[in-house]
């Protein structure tokens, strides 16, 4: 039972930093509209600064927590992709473009065709 009262504890603490975190981020979007007689760099910098207060506010939290472990595992499993060599993605983008303009001749052709169908049928040609 004090298990359960624990996670609860939890989840309640997690909730009230996630709301002071989105509380963080909506004081620095108005301090960004509020202050406009500052020079722009000055409200940027500041809404950075609020905006990574919040960031290091929310890790603190389960869901955060969850959040900056799927970021890294991504990040790790990118590097992993093998990407394509030059030479093949132009090949590639040559293949493709080949293709589409076969297709739009195609579609060319069939359009025509349909609308001298259209004007015999109507009586206009």
């Amino acid at each position: 039972m004090s298990a359960e009262a624990q996670n609860e504890g939890g989840s309640i603490a997690d909730t009230l930093k996630l709301v002071l975190a989105l509380g963080l981020l909506v004081i620095g979007i108005v301090g960004f509209y509020q202050f406009q007689d500052q020079p722009t760099w000055v409200r940027l910098l500041g809404l950075l600064a609020i905006v990574a207060v919040a960031g290091v506010v929310t890790v603190q939290t389960r869901v955060g927590r969850g959040i900056w472990r799927f970021a890294l595992e991504s990040r790790t499993e990118v590097r992993k992709v093998v990407w394509p060599s030059r030479q093949e993605t132009l090949q590639t983008l040559l293949i493709i473009m080949i293709f589409v303009l076969v297709m739009a001749l195609f579609l060319w052709a069939v359009d025509s065709i349909l609308f001298m169908i259209v004007r015999y049928a109507t009586g206009q040609g």
